[in-house]
């Protein structure tokens, strides 16, 4: 898998392509235009990205030393933003990809572990993540968030904060499921995430005595580019989801029209080109789109045009409660207009929610 990365004039391209997704995920713009000006080949992505996040690493531990936790916990969350975007790619070396992820995963629970003490690590059947409640807030309502292809839990943290301060609470802040995060060098994706929403949702339910009360009768997932399309799975097949928002999801892919980056990120996520060939035939959502019961928010970018992706108006146009958010200068995942559509589909997701109270006879 070398051709990606034989493009001619890729390395410019790849970096203006990615500065608003770095950025989204908690890079700072300045930072990441120094480091990416240093590089000289796109092979060096991995290496001086990860290297980037041990610095405000080693930052983080200065801080906690010194007693200063809320600038540790900030430190240790920018490295893991940049540990995990050191893995944005289908970069060859995939220990090296494996390693960056991990040091990710260990940024985030530090940084947690200083400023969120309550957050609780969840695992089980082809997932592991965080559940971040609201202080003060009694058996709150319960959103799955869930990354795409190349994503990780430590990408949406912002979209957690978003709903954590509207009194949610965010189930798995983040879950990495199978070909994600922390279990892509382990597992291969799986287009049937309904299972995976499902896990994740079985395991809140058997929570011990020192976990939060939840409210089993109001949960919202909210899925961001293949995310959306696992969202939208989940929502058509598992009844406890009672109101759905996707961000850059694809509708349908068409693997002979995809770009290179794409078929090569899945085939490395899969395991092989056949493996991938028939994941990306499974991911169809015309099926079932008009069975999705419940609200269903769809955000598109304008600008998100990828060869052989169908993005989300056929799924809001033919859902039944399907609505739709079009950002004209929207990128993807609309990192360049996060204030257009982030607000507003916390707020979307709250009031879903809240509404399905009158309905289920959940709590207040």
């Amino acid at each position: 898998m070398t051709a990606f990365f034989d493009i001619p004039d890729l390395l410019p391209a790849f970096i203006a392509g990615n500065f608003s997704r770095v950025v989204g995920a908690g890079a700072d713009p300045f930072e990441y235009d120094r480091v990416t000006a240093a590089l000289k080949s796109l092979y060096d992505w991995t290496a001086a990205l990860e290297h980037t996040g041990r610095v405000h690493l080693a930052a983080g531990e200065l801080a906690e030393a010194a007693g200063h936790s809320v600038s540790a916990a900030a430190s240790y969350r920018t490295a893991a933003a940049w540990m995990h975007c050191a893995t944005v790619l289908p970069h060859p070396d995939r220990a090296a990809l494996a390693r960056a992820e991990s040091g990710a995963d260990r940024a985030m629970r530090r940084s947690l572990a200083l400023l969120e003490p309550n957050a609780v690590r969840i695992e089980g059947p082809g997932f592991v993540g965080w559940l971040r409640s609201p202080a003060g807030v009694a058996r709150p309502p319960i959103v799955v968030i869930v990354p795409g292809l190349d994503s990780s839990k430590e990408e949406f943290h912002d979209v957690a904060d978003a709903l954590l301060g509207r009194g949610l609470a965010v189930a798995v802040a983040v879950v990495d499921g199978p070909g994600q995060g922390l279990l892509a060098a382990s597992s291969a994706p799986d287009p049937d995430y309904d299972r995976v929403v499902g896990a994740v949702l079985d395991r809140l339910a058997t929570r011990p005595e020192s976990e939060p009360e939840l409210d089993h009768d109001r949960v919202g997932v909210i899925g961001l580019s293949m995310g959306g399309f696992y969202a939208a799975v989940a929502a058509a097949r598992d009844p406890r989801v009672r109101a759905t928002a996707t961000v850059s999801g694809p509708t349908v892919l068409d693997w002979e029209q995809l770009p290179l980056f794409v078929t090569e990120t899945l085939t490395q996520r899969c395991g092989s080109a056949d493996a991938a060939t028939e994941f990306a035939l499974c991911l169809d959502l015309t099926p079932i789109m008009r069975t999705i019961p419940g609200p269903l928010l769809v955000i598109d970018g304008g600008r998100d045009l990828i060869p052989g992706v169908t993005n989300g108006a056929p799924l809001a146009e033919a859902a039944p409660q399907g609505e739709y958010l079009l950002v004209p200068h929207g990128d993807h995942l609309l990192g360049n207009a996060r204030a257009e559509w982030l607000p507003a589909t916390a707020d979307w997701l709250a009031a879903r929610l809240q509404e399905t109270t009158r309905f289920t006879g959940g709590g207040p």
